[in-house]
Parts: C-alpha cells; sequence; structure tokens
C-alpha cells in the first residue's frame, strides 16, 4: 500500500494522514468547498475538492470518492469515523471497485449497523444483554406486554439508531404508546428505518467500551477499556482508559466477550465493544462500532499502540504480531471532546471565527486538531475542534495534567466545551469515581459554571489594573 485516501475531514483526518506518512505511505485528502483552507488539505501530499459545503454533496458522496481514488492510483480509502466509515454499501464498492477498504468487511458493518441483528448475531456466544424484546415492535399491545413483563422504566431503541437518535425513556405504561410513535418518527426521519424495540432501562449505568483488533488470520486483541459516562445528549464529551472501578477480573470478563463480539460476526479491523455497566457491576451488551473511535487516542496511550498503524497492516493482510498476555495497561488517559458548542447554552453549537485559537503544549499533552487561528466554523459539520488528551501515570495525574492544559488552550471568538470539561475534572463525583451516565443531569449546573468564570473575570481585572498602577510607578527618563 504506497497511496490512501482519507475520506473524511478535521483532526481525524490529520490523525489518519500522520500515521501514514510514518509508514512512508502517501495521502490524498479530499474535501468540501466550505474545507478549502482546511489544515488537513494543506496536510496531505494531494488534495481533491469533491463538492459544495453540505456533506450530503460532498463527504457522503462514495461513487466520487471513489472515482478521486481510481484517478490518483490510490490503493485503499481510510473512512476514518462519521459518514461513510459504517456504511457498508460503500465499503463493499470499495473492494468491488479494486481498492482496499481500511476497515471491516462489508458483511460485519451490517450486522452490526443493526442491533436487533448484532443481538441475534451474539446469542450463541452467551454474551449478558439487557432483558428485553430482540425483534423489530410496532404493535403497542403487545409493546404493553413486554413492558408489563420486564418492569418499567423501558428503554426504546431504534434498531439502526446512534446519537441518541430515535431513543426515548419510559416511566409510565400511560407514556408507551406516545413515546413509541415519537422514537419510530424520529428513527423514521434520521436513518429510514422506523424499526424499534424495547429493552429494560438500567438505571445509574457506566458506559464502559472496550478495543478490539482483528487481522485476517485469526488474531483478535482487545485493548482494555474506555469509561464513557461523562455525556451530553447521549454523546460523550469527556473518556478515560482505563476505567476507574473495574477489577482485574471484570476487565479480563468483559475483554474476552467484546473477543466473542467481533468473532460472532467474522470481524477484521479496529472496532469497539460497547457495553453498560449497572449498580451492581454486572454488564450487558449494547453495540458494536465497526470503525476507528473518536476516543482512540486513550487506548493507545495505555497500551502502547498505534491503532491507525494496526488498521493499515491488517488491511494489507498482515498478521498481528502482539500477543493478548503482551499487552499491559500503563498509566492512564484522558480526552476531552473541544466542541464548538456552548455549555451554559444546553451546548448549542457556536458558529463564529476563531480569533485566537492557540493549543496547549507540555509533556503528556496531546492535542489531535482540526482547526488553526482565523478559520471559520462550517455550520455543515459535527462541530468538534479538536480532542484534548492528556497522559499520566496515576488517573490523578492526568486529571490534574487536563486542568492545567484546558487553561493552556486558548480560543477567542466561539463558545467551547473547554469551561466544562474543567468542571468536570474538578468536580467531586468525577474525582471520586462516583459517577454514571447521568453526570451531566445530576451535576451540571450551567449558573455555577457561569459563577465561575465571573469571579475569574473579575480576579483578572484586578490583577490587569494592579499592573497598570506599577506600570505607572516606573520612571520614564526623557530622552534627549
Amino acid at each position: 500500500m504506497k497511496k490512501i485516501l482519507v475520506a473524511n475531514r478535521g483532526e481525524i483526518a490529520i490523525r489518519v494522514m500522520r500515521t501514514a506518512k510514518k509508514m512512508g505511505i502517501k495521502t490524498v485528502a479530499v474535501y468540501s468547498e466550505a474545507d478549502r483552507n482546511a489544515p488537513h488539505v494543506r496536510f496531505a501530499d494531494e488534495a481533491v475538492c469533491i463538492g459544495p459545503p453540505p456533506s450530503n454533496q460532498s463527504y457522503l458522496l462514495g461513487d466520487r470518492i471513489i472515482a478521486v481514488a481510481k484517478d490518483l492510483d490510490v490503493d485503499g480509502i481510510h473512512p476514518g469515523y462519521g459518514f461513510l466509515s459504517e456504511n457498508a454499501d460503500f465499503a463493499e464498492a470499495v473492494e468491488k471497485n479494486g481498492l482496499i477498504f481500511i476497515g471491516p468487511k462489508s458483511h460485519a458493518i451490517r450486522i452490526m449497523g443493526s442491533k436487533l441483528a448484532a443481538k441475534e448475531a451474539v446469542k450463541e456466544y452467551d454474551i449478558p444483554m439487557v432483558p428485553g424484546i430482540e425483534e423489530a415492535i410496532t404493535d403497542i399491545d403487545k409493546a404493553l406486554e413486554v413492558t408489563r413483563e420486564i418492569g418499567f422504566p423501558v428503554l426504546i431503541k431504534a434498531s439502526a439508531g446512534g446519537g441518541g437518535k430515535g431513543m426515548r425513556v419510559v416511566d409510565r405504561e400511560e407514556d408507551l404508546e406516545s413515546q413509541m410513535k415519537r422514537a419510530i418518527s424520529e428513527a423514521t426521519s434520521a436513518f429510514g428505518d422506523g424499526s424499534v424495540f424495547i429493552e429494560k432501562y438500567v438505571t445509574s449505568p457506566r458506559h464502559i467500551e472496550i478495543q478490539v483488533m482483528a487481522d485476517t488470520h485469526g488474531t483478535i486483541l482487545h485493548f482494555f477499556e474506555r469509561e464513557c459516562s461523562i455525556q451530553r445528549r447521549h454523546q460523550k464529551v469527556v473518556e478515560e482508559a482505563p476505567s476507574s472501578i473495574l477489577t482485574p477480573e471484570l476487565r479480563n470478563e468483559m475483554g474476552i466477550a467484546a473477543v466473542k463480539v467481533a468473532k460472532a460476526c467474522n470481524y477484521v479491523g479496529t472496532g469497539t465493544v460497547e457495553f453498560l455497566l449497572d449498580a451492581d457491576m454486572r454488564f450487558y451488551f449494547l453495540e458494536m462500532n465497526t470503525r476507528l473511535q473518536v476516543e482512540h487516542p486513550v487506548s493507545e496511550l495505555i497500551a502502547g499502540v498505534d491503532l491507525v498503524e494496526l488498521q493499515i497492516k491488517v488491511a494489507r493482510g498482515e498478521q498481528l504480531d502482539i500477543r493478548q498476555e503482551d499487552l499491559k495497561i500503563k498509566g492512564h488517559a484522558m480526552e476531552l471532546r473541544v466542541y464548538a458548542e456552548d455549555p451554559l447554552n444546553d451546548f448549542l453549537p457556536s458558529v463564529g471565527n476563531l480569533e485566537r485559537y492557540q493549543l496547549p503544549v507540555g509533556e503528556g499533552v496531546r492535542v489531535d486538531n482540526g482547526f488553526e487561528e482565523g478559520m471559520d466554523i462550517p455550520i455543515y459539520y459535527d462541530p468538534m475542534l479538536s480532542k484534548l488528551i492528556t497522559y499520566g501515570k496515576t488517573r490523578e495525574e492526568a486529571i490534574e495534567l487536563m486542568i492545567r492544559a484546558i487553561a493552556g488552550y486558548e480560543v477567542k471568538g466561539v463558545e467551547t466545551t473547554l469551561p466544562f470539561g474543567l468542571y468536570v475534572m474538578q468536580h467531586e463525583a468525577f474525582r471520586s469515581g462516583n459517577f454514571d451516565t447521568h453526570f451531566v443531569k445530576d451535576h451540571y449546573a450551567p449558573e455555577v459554571l457561569q459563577a465561575k468564570r465571573e469571579q475569574n473575570a473579575k480576579i483578572a481585572a484586578k490583577i490587569a489594573l494592579k499592573q497598570y498602577f506599577e506600570d505607572q510607578k516606573i520612571v520614564r527618563l526623557p530622552i534627549n
């Protein structure tokens, strides 16, 4: 593999290209008109504009991307995450055109892309699953029968869902019909598939996921877990590895279960198996993400591997030269997704110009970044600017490094999730490890964040005023 095309944008495009260049592989960037001056375009060896700003006219045009790859004699296509990364038809089309898809085979994407099909696939492997119905359901009477059997609260979920869409928590029987209709409508609108299913709602859950990697020679490895329970709108904001609450025995048990899930769909490449962990430390299979995850850097740091490099090697047909017993957890890593969102206004996107944009640096600090000073934030795509990652010998050290890194991250022109990240790092519930996926609902108070911001502004003003008076005391000698 001498040249790859990265079918993505922003920080993940640059992240993939860095490893490709390290491996002596040429890179091709694709970009929309809105990203003409984006860093990932300049970072690549070659770059091609593929259409107007909307993603359905550019980054989602699989046929156009494949045509560019063939024109430029590309060997493989890396989809990153989002866009076409979990599109089975695209993966299949890439291979049919004589190119290598740097990801799993299309059949695995199809199976794991449907929560119902995924549950069916892992059944025979004795993987713990949340009690519920394992088939699509639209009949209200049948839904009532199921919910009475498993008990409220229940969770209605879109089979093809993700990112919290088509998902409804129902606490009372009288709300079931209206919430089902809403979930079906939302799922149809978001995914073109209105299939929903019902399962028991796990109260006080932790979101624990296991990083896996499989080659074409039968080797499947896991690279331990990530804790991803700090979320807003069912989407992650803060991730860490390892989890602060898993025992070595439970970690091993979940790792084995994740490997079985990968085996159930003949998986190849990098993937993530997601589990819910309840208050009694019982875990349940949630889903499998058939791509590189946003939060993969924390796994790389604690396991001492480059997951993108392993992806490329596996795609070339190479055998993994690591054994499970050789993998050990070393240190602790934190990640904050730096979104252009306003944490004081329900995390709504904050569009504007990056008047000031300076990244933190230092030992134990990594920033996977896709923007630079002077750029506008496009309204067409996910508003993530970068991923801020810290790595220390202990969890406490990683947290303190994150607090310092947030302080050193300068952004002016848009609101970001940096203040929220600081709030999390300083909160006792997070620092103690006593939190779950309801952290934002249970602990986050925008007014406290606002008060801290005002207090910091007052302190800064006082320091500036004191410096002004000090400057006035300086005797200025007349110039002859």
